[in-house]
């Protein structure tokens, strides 16, 4: 219960500061600026000598490739008739990154900023879709690492790791021109606080579902 309660307080206080950040963004964007610039002239330091690292990094998060791995994952888990972890997974990745984020992104309109963009991008800025889907589809592996490897420092090794991607991602926005730092905290924030206030109820799913096969 008590893994529970923490597990909630942690994503609340996620959605929290998103909820912040947007209110931020929308009426009083100035608040925001020195933030921003700090982050972005520290991250844009590294250009343009890491902009082959960085636009390969960013791939990792384009729709398309959320797409692949996520329809790749899906097969892994309803083959493994894992339907808990498909259902969660597809929840996180379809409704939160595919479809609540473009809308939200909607509602705030904020212009990306008006550095050099080493990417295409259309779609307004806050909060970053790339972001978001990297906290939601990454982030979600992280939890399902212990599914498939049972050695505990290997597991702790690929969570780490998975959790640098995440960040990497991020950053990767950021020195690429397209995204404010506050939209890559907005998104991770966002993802973080799905994942973390909806990961109990997935549990006890989870729970419901193997006591049925096992009654099966």
């Amino acid at each position: 219960m008590n893994n529970k309660l923490y597990t909630q307080f942690v994503g609340s206080c996620s959605l929290v500061l998103f909820a912040f950040l947007g209110y931020v963004v929308k009426f009083y964007p100035v608040w925001i600026q020195p933030f921003d610039q700090v982050i972005t002239n520290g991250v844009r330091s590294l250009y343009p000598t890491w902009n082959p690292f960085f636009l390969w990094i960013t791939k990792f998060a384009n729709p398309s490739t959320i797409v692949v791995l996520f329809l790749a994952l899906l097969f892994v888990l309803i083959y493994g008739k894992r339907y808990a972890e498909a259902a969660w997974f597809s929840l996180g990745v379809i409704g939160i990154a595919g479809i609540f984020n473009p809308l939200i992104k909607l509602l705030f309109m904020r212009e990306r900023p008006t550095l050099e963009h080493l990417v295409t991008e259309h779609s307004y800025s806050f909060p970053s879709g790339h972001s978001t889907a990297s906290m939601v589809l990454y982030g979600t592996l992280i939890f399902f690492v212990a599914l498939f490897i049972q050695n505990t420092y290997l597991k702790r090794g690929v969570q780490v790791l998975l959790g640098i991607w995440i960040v990497l991602i991020g950053m990767s926005r950021i020195y690429l021109g397209v995204h404010f730092p506050s939209d890559i905290v907005g998104g991770f924030s966002l993802g973080l606080g799905w994942l973390l206030l909806t990961y109990p109820y997935y549990q006890k799913q989870r729970f419901v579902w193997r006591f049925k096969n096992k009654q099966l």
